[in-house]
């Protein structure tokens, strides 16, 4: 993995269960430091106030979606190099291309596990 595995990641989802699932996995991957936000709203608030090395981040959320945030992301000169990966229950083509025009870096659909989640953030860093 060509992360380092100190960098803060934040982790956003309105679903407190999927929250802990993802910090699960990112910690038996060997991340230290996983932040947390319950919508894009929050999330980006938290942007503001700390440079994350990742965020993985939900599309379906209230009130702010994922898609939104990741928009948000790419429109602000000082966040807009930030590694963006989506995760959705839903694999509709259209959203993957929606996503994938407004700038994602990677795509993964639920569920998945720690290897599924280490190639995706492999193939975000190049390794």
């Amino acid at each position: 993995m060509a992360i380092d595995l100190a960098t803060p990641v934040l982790v956003v989802d309105d679903y407190k269960t999927m929250i802990r699932i993802i910090r699960n996995l990112l910690k038996q991957l060997g991340f230290s430091e996983v932040d947390d936000a319950a919508d894009g709203t929050q999330a980006l608030e938290m942007m503001k106030r700390r440079k994350y090395g990742l965020v993985i981040s939900d599309w379906n959320m209230e009130p702010m979606t994922g898609y939104e945030l990741l928009k948000e992301v790419r429109g602000d000169e000082s966040l807009n190099r930030t590694p963006f990966i989506m995760v959705t229950a839903e694999s509709k083509t259209e959203n993957v291309i929606a996503a994938k025009k407004a700038g994602v870096n990677n795509y993964i659909v639920k569920p998945f596990n720690a290897s599924t989640l280490k190639a995706k953030i492999d193939a975000v860093f190049g390794d």
